[in-house]
């Protein structure tokens, strides 16, 4: 029989479904970011797929696998000191003439409207090790970066 005679089904022309992609790099979290990773874990696994309908069960199973792997490969960071910019400390910085404060956290942590952003960010690997008063480069302009003060962040 001649292809063109072939009925197609449906599925044929649906979009493959894909996991969730998992950041790259290891997966440090901050003790709030490993209790908010359980608690995601706990209210996924609490959720009846039995009641919803098929696709939206799909879509929880694949968000409760990324969410399960992350718990499983977390990695808890120690409470950094103080003396230089590191995983887990809250930064103010002058950048633009402009004074800014951020916390360095985990990828899945990261809000940066919250002023929490991942350690893996631009910014933020600018700043790493950096010190107290101490000028760094960023995006391309030399001392781009004031360290104003740093502090470690601890259970929020």
């Amino acid at each position: 029989m001649s292809v063109a005679f072939r009925r197609e089904s449906d599925e044929e022309h649906l979009e493959p479904t894909f996991e969730i992609p998992l950041p790259p790099g290891p997966n440090w979290v901050t003790a709030r970011g490993l209790r908010l990773t359980r608690e995601k874990v706990e209210a996924l696994e609490a959720v009846d797929t039995e009641a919803m309908a098929e696709e939206d069960a799909k879509k929880l199973k694949r968000e409760l696998r990324y969410w399960r792997t992350r718990l499983a490969t977390a990695e808890l960071r120690p409470v950094p000191d103080a003396e230089a910019v590191a995983f887990g400390s809250r930064v103010t910085y002058r950048l633009n003439g402009k004074e800014k404060r951020v916390a360095i956290v985990g990828d899945d942590e990261a809000e940066p409207t919250e002023g929490r952003i991942a350690f893996s960010a631009p910014l933020a690997r600018a700043m790493m090790d950096a010190e107290e008063g101490e000028s760094v480069d960023f995006g391309g302009k030399p001392g781009a970066i004031m360290i104003l003060a740093i502090e470690a962040i601890l259970e929020e």
